[in-house]
């Protein structure tokens, strides 16, 4: 069974929005990494059609630093599958996801592959919810924002993690990665 790993990058006051978070080499690095570690990326609705607005060739010209340009072209060719009910259709090497949640990624975990990467805030929510998310990864970054999306507000139980690997970069941000205690 290929596992569900998740990783978001979050401030230290909590704040998970994209554009109050500093890009960098290394971190984008380190991203490409996590992206070689699945066969397919599960997004949300909004985390696609963002992830599609910033990364989907082509980009103009200077639009973005040299360093920038694996991680776009590892997102670029990642299958892709969208959970959403409200897009009628999806492409960028995607599919919709819809009905069960729990069933849909099941199946998905059950076919064989290296895993399966989530990102976004709500979606993986719900796959904690349900206990289907096998890996927990939280790029802090040194910053406070004040303001933004907060992960896993509404969480309806505790889930008690245990720290199995830790990389510091350079610019101060901590990738912590957790698995569930079971």
């Amino acid at each position: 069974m290929r596992p569900l790993r998740y990783s978001i990058n979050v401030t230290l006051d909590g704040c998970c929005d994209h554009r109050a978070i500093p890009a960098d080499e290394d971190l984008h690095r380190h991203h490409v990494g996590n992206l070689d570690q699945a066969d397919a990326l599960l997004f949300g609705r909004t985390t696609y059609e963002m992830m599609e607005e910033a990364w989907r060739p082509p980009a103009p010209t200077g639009a973005r630093p040299d360093w920038m340009e694996p991680f776009a072209q590892t997102i670029n060719a990642a299958k892709k599958y969208v959970v959403s009910s409200t897009l009628e259709r999806v492409d960028w090497n995607a599919e919709l996801v819809r009905g069960d949640l729990a069933k849909a990624v099941q199946q998905l975990k059950r076919e064989p592959g290296k895993g399966l990467f989530v990102g976004g805030v709500k979606l993986p929510l719900a796959l904690t919810e349900l206990g289907l998310i096998d890996e927990y990864e939280f790029v802090v970054q040194p910053r406070l924002a004040g303001h933004g999306p907060a992960l896993f507000a509404g969480l309806s139980k505790h889930v008690d993690l245990k720290l199995v690997s830790r990389v510091e970069f350079g610019s101060g941000a901590v990738a912590m990665r957790y698995e569930p205690r079971r």
